[in-house]
């Protein structure tokens, strides 16, 4: 059996946010030795496969190194990569069914793959209390969906972050009644190829900081295209040494993803 490792939101290897994606299954395997793989490969997910009757179909699963998560956006896009490129899938669309996060659709758009995924609209909130300790700077505005939300004025500011990732999780878990995870974004610079620089900190999902989160951008790309007018917005997640870029198009209840996917391992399991 073969996995590829691929970093998803990236034009170039070593960008983006890597991913282990599976060959596809004919049935799924115990829920603990997915989880135990998830954990030997050490990347923010795993995506694993399963076939159906219809080719161009499948059932989808993401794991972290230590749960099972609902929604991955890097590793759909990932999984979207591999069946398209390493294995040779011939289909325009390709249909994922995910037990949480219902039916996730990815094509092509030119270099790059679309996926299509529920919009969340985030609330404004009170910012929490501890949320600027926990940070070590104070956020302009707090938003709440799924995740927390943290709005800075400059992209300065979100870059510059070193959060106390133990009281994020608090904080963020206390807010949510959720995962202990938290998302920082900013308008980026005037004058730059991207609207909005942003960063995810997932200590509450065993990972202290993502490289570049889809689920993130299904709450921050209805946020800001209501900001800017305008439905399409263009993100750069500032993961510090990689970084990764991901443009979002709401459609109503639902939010398109665009981003490029390289391969840069191709592993067979003794297993």
């Amino acid at each position: 059996m073969r996995q590829w490792t691929v970093d998803a939101f990236a034009s170039a290897p070593f960008k983006g946010n890597p991913a282990c994606v599976v060959e596809p299954f004919d049935a799924w395997p115990e829920t603990a030795w997915m989880q135990a793989l998830a954990a030997e490969n050490n990347q923010a997910e795993t995506a694993f496969l399963l076939r159906t009757p219809d080719a161009a179909r499948f059932g989808l699963r993401w794991m972290t190194p230590t749960i099972e998560v609902p929604l991955c956006g890097h590793a759909t896009l990932a999984s979207a990569h591999v069946l398209l490129e390493e294995l040779g899938l011939d289909a325009g669309t390709i249909a994922f069914e995910t037990a949480q996060s219902g039916e996730l659709r990815v094509g092509r758009a030119g270099q790059r793959l679309e996926m299509d995924f529920p919009a969340t609209v985030p609330r404004r909130i009170e910012t929490p209390a501890g949320l600027a300790e926990a940070l070590g700077a104070r956020p302009s505005e707090t938003w709440l969906a799924q995740y927390l939300i943290a709005l800075f004025d400059d992209e300065a500011q979100v870059r510059a972050l070193a959060p106390d990732f133990g009281a994020v999780e608090r904080v963020a878990a206390a807010a949510t009644s959720a995962r202990g995870n938290l998302g920082v974004a900013a308008p980026a610079r005037a004058g730059g190829d991207v609207d909005v620089v942003d960063r995810f900190f997932a200590p509450g999902s065993g990972i202290a900081e993502d490289p570049t989160t889809g689920s993130m951008h299904c709450i921050l790309g209805p946020l800001f295209a209501e900001r800017l007018g305008r439905p399409c917005v263009r993100f750069h997640q500032a993961y510090p040494g990689r970084g990764g870029d991901v443009e979002t198009e709401v459609r109503g209840e639902r939010v398109l993803l665009r981003g490029e996917a390289v391969t840069v391992v191709e592993s067979r399991l003794r297993l």
